[in-house]
Formats: structure tokens, sequence, C-alpha cells
């Protein structure tokens, strides 16, 4: 494929590399990203996400939010796919609010549950997402 060629194709499905964002970052830049509502209040940030060790996929980004100075609060797992990276925002944003958040699957930080798959079926059932794996 010629670089004229490759330009076009790129700019066809969006992904000018001079503009767009890299598509692949580094595990540890995810964790403390900002994640906000559509109405881009802050929800609060990626504590860790959690990936299926067979696939590679990510499965849920956890949350969290509350607590003093980020210390003490309660964890929600979030399907991976209700985040949407907004670079703008230099954050995710999610189609929630925080009181359904809140009402979620969560957990105390430092208490983490066993992520297995009935815990991934809850988080995924508690969101509407199909669960999938």
């Amino acid at each position: 494929m010629t670089q004229d060629t490759q330009t076009a194709a790129r700019a066809r499905a969006g992904a000018d590399t001079d503009t767009a964002p890299h598509r692949l970052i580094a595990s540890n830049r995810v964790e403390g990203t900002a994640v906000y509502d559509r109405g881009g209040e802050k929800l609060g940030r990626i504590e860790c996400f959690m990936v299926d060790k067979v696939s590679g996929q990510a499965a849920y980004a956890v949350m969290s939010f509350g607590g003093l100075f980020g210390l003490g609060g309660k964890h929600y797992p979030v399907p991976w796919d209700m985040l949407e990276y907004v670079p703008d925002k230099g954050g995710y944003v999610v189609d929630l609010d925080k009181e359904k958040l809140e009402k979620g699957p969560s957990f105390n930080a430092g208490e983490a549950p066993e992520f297995d798959r009935d815990y991934g079926r809850t988080v995924y059932d508690y969101y509407g997402i199909v669960y999938t794996w």
C-alpha cells in the first residue's frame, strides 16, 4: 500500500496519526484518569482495570470516589465498554450519574472481591450490558 493510500485510509477511518491520540496507553497512565458523566461532572477516577488473562481484553474499570484524599473510599467496577475516552477532557465519559454508580456493585478499598465470572456477570447485569465471556 502506498503512503498516499495509507493516509487516505486512515483519514476515512478517522485515524489520522497527526491529530489522533495514540491508540495504546500504558496501564499506569490509565490509573488515576478522571471519569465524567455526560454533563461534564467528575464522577471519580479509574483506580485500576481488570483484564481477561486469556483474551487480553479489559473487562471493567474499577472507579473510586469519596474518601479523604482518595483514601478509604469505595471502589465501583464499571464495564469497560461503557467508557468512552474523550481527548478534550483528558478522561473518560460514561452514561451514568453518581446515584446509579453509588447503588451499583462496590467494595471497600483493600477488600477486593473474588474477581471471577460470577462477579463479572453481576457487574454487567447491573449496568444492563451483555456479559459475553
